[in-house]
């Protein structure tokens, strides 16, 4: 008698402590701020926690670059848009494109970086370099640095490219 006295104990305290987990809890939203994604962004545009496009294209007070109207970045774009790209940051300034091969030598493959040292169309605004991959095997590899034409020619054609876009950039503007 005395072990189902304290089993029923043992169980009423069990049964009485617990609770609902709080991961099957509903989450408590702070300040009323709504569920919904959209809504959420709309709030916290209106509150100046965001970030709004509805002005930064006209002639709002603030100066933003976007990727879209910098000249340097869409000329870069679309110089090396035959290679696939592995890593694109805008507000890095960078654009890493993955490892490429023209499809005749199987064995080796170019991987280029492209910096953004400044939003200017100088030669010295964008650093570009080369990487050169040689395999042997599958798993036997050398990657190495170039210093070869192929970055004097990219950068001159980037920056050609850039100076184009701009010109036409601010032709449109007049119109």
């Amino acid at each position: 008698m005395r072990i189902i006295s304290s089993f029923l104990i043992i169980t009423s305290i069990i049964i009485t402590s617990c609770g609902v987990p709080d991961f099957a809890k509903p989450s408590k939203v702070k300040n009323n701020a709504p569920i919904n994604a959209k809504e959420r962004a709309r709030q916290n545009v209106t509150e100046g926690r965001g970030v709004s496009l509805k002005g930064a294209f006209g002639k709002g007070s603030t100066n933003y670059e976007f990727s879209t109207s910098n000249p340097l970045w869409r000329a870069s774009l679309e110089i090396i848009d035959f290679m696939p790209l592995s890593t694109v940051d805008y507000s890095g300034g960078i654009i890493i494109t993955d490892w490429y091969s023209d499809g005749q030598n199987y064995d080796e493959s170019i991987k280029i970086t492209v910096r953004f040292l400044s939003n200017e169309i100088r030669s010295d605004s964008i650093k570009i370099i080369v990487h050169n991959k040689k395999c042997k095997t599958d798993q036997n590899c050398a990657v190495n640095e170039i210093d070869s034409s192929l970055q004097q020619e990219l950068r001159q054609s980037i920056l050609r490219k850039a100076a184009r876009l701009e010109k036409e950039s601010k032709e449109q503007k007049k119109k």
